[in-house]
């Protein structure tokens, strides 16, 4: 009886045990990709507690060259996905919500927030995993698709959410036809997110092209449709930067003079007050003191400072939204980096042709090549030779100026690439790679460098990584052989300062513009830098890196400006103002966004400076940038190809307040 009754006490507690454990309701994985090159993968559990709730569960192991991370993220919501609770953690950040009948707590970092909730809201950050999107769709949809739907963030600046259905589409999938639903997602960060669902309510892909580097996740039933979906996300592109050209037509085309300007032309000579600039048919026709010539529309700009138009020398063009961000801070050519192929050239093309209002300055295009493997950069890669000769081919024959080469590269590659390069009339610009110290890469037949830590690292001794002695004989020796060469380098200062700033310092106090920035963007860079333990370290690598590039300029060094992946127009501001600060005049620190940038890529008898004959590409000012280059933010027109746009109101269409 004894044993009967222990049996009987113990399959009792286990059923009871089984009753309260959560049930798997629906599982799913992610395939992640950066550059459409696979960087890891998102698993999504959603398990029914058993008492009216479920839960969701993401977990994201991510390798992105070499950088290691794993997000967590929870979602507990109620009947009809009604949110009740939400969090997640990474390496870096960290976010919480709790909701009530009628109120929600929300923690980001060392912020709180504690609100009356909306009727319909749902939590969410800025980085919101794929499966947690899904919920999020359910929940729109069941609540009838609003057209915008509240997100709860800790600042009340957080727009909410604009989703709108904007096709239907299939896919051939294992011989099967698949069809999707898409749509468009705003406010999530910067630009327009593209998601796809499938008839059973799951996210099939997203795509993300302007919240920083581009992002692809696919479910794995889909990941063979890859690129067909991606080919589907770019003419979505397409038709988003469609309707923001239709909110801002240009002020003035044509044949107009700009009148009683202080005008700066970009060839270093001084200032001539009360200029006229006659633009006729997209060039510069004449420049001078004189009156405008009879007939000619004047547009008045007394008071104001004419500069020839920004070159911003490194990008990520990740968007149709980075058009008008550029533009609107007077930025009217841009030089890609390293971003995704078939986007690029089609954005490319549609800016070239001129034969509508499309907003974005002309792009010169950098194409990447890394290594294969996990720590790839781009899905472009080249281990042998022959494959990096096919890859410059490529890109050669799709009218990329540039080749970018990357860290992975194995020297004899890099060699390969080098030479076919130059073959092509290319020049080649980029990391130096790991295989090599930068005497070789130089040596290898890199033309340009980006950044300005493979200078520093080539100025060390092998394996120092401590101060860097310019008087040393390895530092005067790679300055002699940059100068010999005439390499160009591209400092991109400004975005270490952001990126390794101590956080215990607010962004907005040296890069003002965040202020400007919509909330998706702003908050991104407000959380960005490093323990304030950190900042003695920080402020003597930001003292080094001036007087490096104060050397590298006395030197006679080509120094063009860049922000990498910092905010988007106002980064290159930054960097100009770094490049004052380090002892450069300011004539020297707008060249280097003029002309500097135009003989760089060649471009110099036709662009980089104002002077007739050359494309009608400027910059009005309200202030003088030669007083302080500060006033280079201060954008009143910019005139790209001869057409004027307001400044403000190109700002507007993608959310920033200048």
């Amino acid at each position: 009886m004894h044993s009967v009754k222990s049996l009987t006490i113990f399959l009792a507690l286990t059923a009871t045990s089984h009753a309260q454990q959560p049930l798997m309701v629906e599982h799913g994985v992610y395939q992640v990709h950066s550059l459409l090159h696979a960087i890891g993968t998102e698993e999504y559990t959603v398990s029914d507690l058993r008492d009216g709730r479920r839960t969701l569960t993401t977990t994201s192991n991510i390798n992105d060259r070499g950088n290691t991370r794993t997000t967590v993220s929870t979602l507990t919501y109620a009947a009809h996905f009604e949110p009740l609770a939400f969090s997640q953690q990474s390496p870096s950040s960290s976010a919480d919500t709790q909701i009530a009948s009628n109120h929600a707590t929300i923690k980001e970092q060392a912020e709180t927030r504690t609100l009356l909730k909306p009727a319909i809201a749902f939590p969410g950050t800025g980085s919101m995993p794929a499966a947690m999107q899904m919920m999020m769709m359910r929940y729109w949809s069941y609540h009838h698709g609003p057209s915008r739907l509240p997100i709860l963030r800790t600042s009340p600046q957080a727009l909410a959410l604009e989703i709108k259905l904007v096709g239907h589409e299939s896919f051939q999938i294992k011989g099967q036809i698949v069809r999707l639903t898409r749509y468009t997602v705003a406010n999530l960060m910067f630009g327009r997110e593209i998601l796809w669902m499938n008839d059973s309510n799951r996210v099939a892909a997203t795509m993300t092209f302007a919240g920083g580097l581009p992002q692809e996740e696919v479910l794995d039933e889909y990941e063979s449709a890859t690129n067909a979906i991606f080919h589907s996300g770019v003419r979505q592109e397409m038709l988003n930067l469609a309707e923001l050209d239709l909110q801002v037509p240009p002020e003035v085309s044509g044949t107009y003079a700009i009148v009683g300007a202080r005008l700066i032309d970009g060839t270093g000579s001084p200032a001539l007050e009360n200029a006229t600039v006659v633009i006729k048919d997209g060039r510069i026709n004449s420049v001078g003191p004189w009156p405008a010539p009879p007939g000619v529309r004047v547009i008045h700009a007394e008071g104001k400072t004419l500069i020839p138009g920004l070159w911003e020398m490194h990008t990520h063009y990740s968007g149709v939204e980075f058009g008008p961000a550029l533009l609107s801070a007077g930025v009217t050519t841009a030089r890609d980096c390293g971003g995704e192929f078939d986007f690029l050239i089609t954005i490319r093309d549609a800016i070239a042709a001129g034969k509508n209002n499309v907003l974005g300055p002309r792009l010169l295009l950098a194409g990447l090549i890394d290594s294969g493997g996990a720590p790839a950069f781009g899905n472009l890669n080249a281990d042998t030779p022959a494959e990096g000769v096919r890859l410059v081919d490529l890109y050669a024959d799709n009218h990329f100026e540039q080749i970018k080469v990357y860290t992975q590269l194995k020297p004899d590659v890099l060699r390969a690439i080098t030479a076919e390069a130059h073959k092509r009339g290319m020049t080649v610009t980029g990391h130096v790679p790991v295989a090599v110290n930068t005497f070789q890469g130089i040596d290898d037949g890199m033309d340009q460098i980006n950044h300005l830590q493979f200078i520093t690292r080539g100025m060390r001794p092998e394996g120092d990584v401590g101060p860097v002695d310019l008087n040393s004989q390895r530092a005067r020796d790679l300055i002699t052989l940059l100068k010999v060469k005439n390499i160009v380098v591209d400092p991109t200062d400004g975005w270490g300062e952001m990126a390794g700033h101590p956080k215990s310092s607010d962004a907005a106090s040296f890069e003002p513009g965040v202020n400007a920035a919509p909330y998706a963007l702003a908050s991104k860079f407000r959380a960005m830098g490093v323990p304030a333990t950190e900042e003695a370290k920080f402020r003597e690598r930001m003292a080094e890196n001036l007087k490096i590039i104060k050397a590298l300029y006395d030197a006679g060094i080509p120094i063009v400006a860049g922000s990498d992946t910092g905010l988007i127009g106002y980064g290159l501001d930054r960097e100009l103002e770094l490049y004052v600060q380090a002892g450069m005049s300011a004539m020297a620190a707008l060249q280097t966004a003029t002309l500097n940038a135009a003989k760089a890529m060649r471009l110099d008898d036709e662009s980089g400076t104002i002077q007739p004959g050359k494309r009608a590409d400027l910059v009005l000012l309200n202030a003088n940038p030669l007083e302080n280059i500060a006033n280079i933010r201060k954008v009143d027109k910019v005139v790209t190809g001869g057409r004027m746009y307001d400044s403000k109101k190109l700002a507007r269409t993608v959310g920033f307040s200048r």
